[in-house]
């Protein structure tokens, strides 16, 4: 069944290449259909395009398909093109002419963006417990790490001295930002594109402020040709902000590898988080994190690819737009698969005592011995020059003072403020 084509005569090979994975993917969106499919059953009764006793007949059978759907007795069948089509034979089948009522005042068009804005609109809000989750996990590991020095690196060079508790919790302020870009899309996806048809509204007199409401939308998408041209921008809203989180975690991966590296040797994890070789019995690889990083980077290039998709398309609908659904769904799987694993995995991290008192970081006191000299009435630039001189002439005795380490900003992780930060941007 096709909710466009009045017989069915597309070729088969047409049919499989346009339709794709679709009946796949419109399993995850299912059952917004459902709850996009009542709201206008009930908007269609408001304005008495269905009579009581017919509305009432519908909202029946799409709540028995709801529970279908949760019970995961829900299937498309390749006579289907989507689930559109799907849940609407189930009316037909059940109601017959009653069923056929449905569709009217809306297209095919509006169904996929409704019930792609509400599946966005839950999703981003699980992806946002996610990252609280590791934001909390990061912090809590900051608090109980924080005297625990390490050096810190620019240009894979050591630099100054740094700690543990300084690292963790960067990542942890870094998470803000991305539930930032969170709250953006989840803003974006809040307005309601129910009644704008195929792009150019209905002749109908539509109450879509009855279906916002219905819909616990907080805004209407008021003009029907912005509603289409938003097709493409909700999911790369969505998208953007799965980036930034991808970022952060690729980032602070590749930390765990570098610091798990022999030479650094700064933390290890348990041997059920490490994987072996298969012929050098010695190996302990941190594949976890490697994999998280390699997924990671590869989300990051959607942004591009949802740019590039629509970069030449005029207004009004293109099946090119079809494309955003799977790409969208399976980023979304990925992000939160890689949000639990480094949430479980990063807590059973262990870090090595004493780092800084091995002699080959004795250059990472280089500014702390300059600070001593700016103290005692040196010039920055002159106690710079005469530290660069003592490193030259291997007269340099590094100043490892750590409890003055950490009175600077090193100690001063603002672990409260952070946290207040945070519950400020969840809200």
């Amino acid at each position: 069944m096709k909710l466009w084509n009045k017989e069915n005569s597309l070729n088969e090979k047409i049919e499989k290449f346009t339709v794709g994975k679709d009946r796949v993917y419109d399993l995850y969106i299912a059952k917004y259909d459902v709850i996009a499919s009542i709201a206008h059953a009930k908007m269609l009764n408001k304005i008495g395009i269905l009579k009581n006793d017919e509305s009432e007949k519908i909202l029946n059978v799409l709540d028995d398909i709801g529970k279908d759907i949760s019970s995961g007795n829900f299937n498309i069948e390749n006579e289907f093109e989507d689930v559109h089509s799907k849940i609407e034979s189930i009316l037909i089948k059940h109601l017959g002419v009653i069923g056929k009522k449905i569709h009217t005042g809306r297209s095919r068009n509006d169904q996929v963006l409704v019930a792609t804005q509400l599946f966005l609109k839950d999703e981003t809000l699980l992806i946002k417990e996610l990252t609280v989750k590791l934001f909390d996990t990061l912090l809590n590991l900051a608090e109980k790490n924080k005297n625990k020095l390490l050096p810190g690196y620019t240009h894979l060079q050591v630099a100054m001295p740094s700690s543990f508790g300084l690292w963790f919790s960067s990542y942890a302020e870094n998470l803000i930002d991305d539930i930032l870009y969170l709250n953006t899309a989840y803003k974006i996806n809040n307005q309601n594109p129910l009644g704008s048809g195929a792009g150019f509204g209905s002749s109908f007199k539509i109450d879509r402020d009855f279906t916002t409401e219905e819909l616990k939308f907080d805004e209407l998408k008021y003009n029907v040709v912005s509603a289409q041209l938003s097709r493409g921008k909700v999911e790369k809203s969505v998208i953007i902000a799965i980036n930034s989180i991808a970022s952060t975690l690729s980032r602070l991966s590749t930390d765990v590898c570098f610091y798990m590296s022999q030479e650094l040797n700064f933390i290890s994890f348990p041997n059920e988080i490490t994987t072996g070789s298969s012929i050098m019995p010695h190996k302990k690889n941190p594949d976890v994190f490697e994999l998280i990083r390699a997924k990671c980077n590869s989300l990051q290039s959607l942004v591009n690819e949802f740019n590039i998709l629509s970069i030449n398309l005029s207004s009004g609908y293109h099946r090119d737009m079809q494309l955003y659904k799977g790409k969208t769904i399976e980023a979304i799987i990925e992000i939160k698969d890689c949000l639990e694993i480094l949430d479980f995995t990063i807590k059973k991290i262990k870090i090595r005592d004493n780092i800084l008192e091995d002699n080959k970081y004795d250059y990472v006191f280089s500014v702390e011995n300059l600070n001593e000299l700016v103290e005692k009435g040196y010039s920055f630039r002159d106690a710079y020059i005469k530290i660069s001189d003592d490193i030259k002439n291997r007269d340099f005795i590094p100043k490892r003072d750590f409890k003055h380490v950490l009175k600077g900003s090193i100690g001063n992780l603002c672990l409260d403020k952070i946290r207040a930060k945070m519950n400020k941007a969840i809200i």
